[in-house]
């Protein structure tokens, strides 16, 4: 049977978006979160050069997309400490995070 994640998107907004050391010290930083079991899957990336499009939202700079198997590991990811320094360590670099969690269907 096909295993039906959660979805845990993340974007951010950088206070300097023009600083590419800021961009790189977040990366930096969201690549800890791999150190979390309960974490399936993780992918980091940045704004890809594709078409611009009414619809296509391009104002964030940082996304990162976890797959978990349901809501418990999701919870144990907010609650470990790898994901409390995270926050505490690299929250400087954001002025906005916006989240996106969606289940599978």
């Amino acid at each position: 049977m096909e295993t039906k994640y959660l979805l845990h998107h993340v974007f951010f907004w950088l206070n300097n978006p023009e600083s590419l050391e800021d961009r790189n010290k977040l990366i930096e930083g969201l690549n800890t979160l791999k150190g979390i079991e309960a974490i399936k899957k993780i992918h980091i990336g940045v704004l890809a050069s594709t078409e611009k499009r009414e619809v296509v939202d391009t104002s964030w700079d940082v996304s990162e997309l976890m797959f978990f198997e349901n809501e418990k590991d999701q919870k144990i990811y907010q609650d470990h400490i790898i994901h409390q320094e995270f926050v505490k360590n690299y929250s400087h670099l954001w002025k906005k995070v916006v989240v996106f969690d969606a289940q599978d269907v």
